[in-house]
């Protein structure tokens, strides 16, 4: 769990606007510093599956409002991942493209056994 202070600097380094507090730079900050907190605890205490559940759960959230940032202000998303430095999924140009090849490397295999 986050401490008064650090959550504090945390809000003043991705706040928005002078009195932001719960922006969606703001949350996906926090959750990241409560995440990294989390798996530094499951480091020592692997055994802690009460923590896990929550940790997935925070993960979840973020990856939300990540996809919500994404949507919203494609600009903001991509400052706040590089500050923060998380990893992004990648995601196909198009799909179909992955079945087509699929579907032709399964004709060639058809053709090999004829």
């Amino acid at each position: 769990m986050l401490d008064k202070q650090k959550k504090q600097k945390l809000i003043k380094k991705f706040q928005t606007h002078a009195d932001d507090t719960g922006s969606s730079e703001v949350q996906i900050a926090i959750l990241s510093a409560e995440i990294d907190e989390l798996v530094e605890h499951l480091k020592q205490n692997p055994k802690d599956h009460s923590s896990r559940r929550g940790l997935l759960k925070k993960v979840g959230e973020r990856r939300r409002l990540l996809r919500f940032l994404k949507k919203e202000n494609l600009k903001s998303h991509e400052d706040l991942v590089k500050k923060l430095k998380l990893k992004q999924s990648k995601v196909l140009d198009n799909p179909q493209d992955e079945i087509d090849i699929e579907e032709d490397k399964d004709e060639q295999d058809d053709q090999i056994e004829k």
